[in-house]
């Protein structure tokens, strides 16, 4: 089969997939529904309600089930989000699998959930997942529900197709892309730049920290996603140079990133792969950051200098080195490793194969 394909592409269901993005897979998975469907394929994308209308959207059901008071009583009933979110996807695979085959041609889970690789065997077509994260134990299991797991895999990077070798041993890597025209090359200027969720595996106080120590400005944007630790431990370090500007629509940040000297990227966890590093690259802004999961394999001497976990000292030593780095050659390794044409190449050649 070859041409237009109808694409149901699954969603995670905890946030709409809409701008401002709550994080990178939101971004990641708008970016690729509007690019399949630039190609000309039917993308059904099913996600959380409040997602972008313009998208073919169908929102999932994430409602709470009716639960009986004797039900709701039960010493095993879970937190009623997790049942609302299970339930959701409980709905979405039952439909697919009743009449997914008249609809679509592939599936693309793209979502953080267990239910469509557990259930995949019941679907009338082929499904692809991408392993956004580290294993956890829930999809484990599910991969584990069939001697034979009829779920084509794909990882975002190297380091988390290993992590997932002993359950997934052949994962397909597929880097997610970046739209090289909106996130164009910027002149640079004279701050530093950290991007992404306030949480506290991304490490913002600690860019904070190292930013201050090399003496230069930084500015912090993002969704504030533990309110907690913001407060305790990025608010004591604003001032003095280090400003929080809140939460940015795509083309808002692609200008404040472009306008800045250099990003800085601080994982306190093994981050399966780094969208905000692939943005950064693409505004032609060089990237400082910590030598932690799937970061080694996207930057490259030319466009970024890594220093140790969590070591700020190490960190501010390498920004004075970092923003005399080549502009040009940080957007050339955005688009050559890490575009959005690159990865529609490689997902459309993924579906191609599955529905042939």
């Amino acid at each position: 089969m070859s041409g237009a394909l109808r694409i149901a592409l699954i969603a995670s269901a905890r946030f709409p997939v809409r701008e401002p993005f709550a994080g990178g897979l939101e971004a990641h998975t708008w970016t690729l529904a509007r690019a399949l469907a630039a190609r000309g394929h039917h993308v059904g994308l099913f996600a959380a309600p409040g997602s972008d209308p313009t998208l073919d959207l169908h929102e999932l059901p994430v409602h709470r089930p009716a639960l009986s008071t004797v039900a709701r009583a039960d010493v095993s009933m879970p937190d009623p989000a997790w049942m609302d979110e299970h339930h959701a996807y409980l709905r979405l695979m039952l439909d697919l699998s009743a009449n997914g085959g008249q609809r679509f041609d592939v599936v693309h889970n793209n979502s953080l959930h267990y239910l469509p690789i557990a259930m995949a065997a019941a679907l009338p077509l082929p499904v692809v997942t991408t392993l956004h994260t580290p294993p956890t134990p829930w999809l484990e299991s599910a991969i584990q529900t069939r001697q034979h797991c009829p779920v084509t895999f794909t990882a975002v990077s190297a380091h988390t197709a290993c992590a997932w070798r002993p359950t997934v041993p052949a994962a397909r890597i597929v880097r997610n892309g970046v739209d090289t025209r909106a996130w164009s090359q910027g002149p640079g200027g004279p701050y530093l730049v950290w991007s992404g969720r306030l949480v506290p595996e991304k490490g913002p106080h600690l860019a904070a920290e190292a930013a201050r120590k090399a003496g230069f400005p930084l500015r912090l944007v993002g969704p504030i996603g533990d309110v907690r630790y913001f407060t305790e431990y990025v608010e004591p370090q604003l001032g003095d140079g280090v400003d929080y500007v809140g939460h940015l629509d795509r083309r808002r940040l692609a200008s404040l990133v472009g306008g800045a000297c250099a990003a800085l990227v601080t994982p306190c966890w093994d981050e399966p792969y780094g969208l905000v590093v692939a943005e950064a690259l693409a505004c032609g802004t060089p990237v400082s950051g910590f030598d932690r999961g799937a970061l080694p394999e996207i930057l490259t001497p030319e466009c970024g200098r890594l220093a140790p976990a969590g070591d700020t000292a190490a960190l501010a030593e390498l920004i004075p080195e970092t923003v005399r780095l080549d502009r040009g050659a940080a957007r050339e390794r955005a688009e050559g490793f890490c575009s959005l044409q690159v990865m529609a190449d490689q997902y459309g050649a993924l579906y191609e194969e599955l529905v042939t």
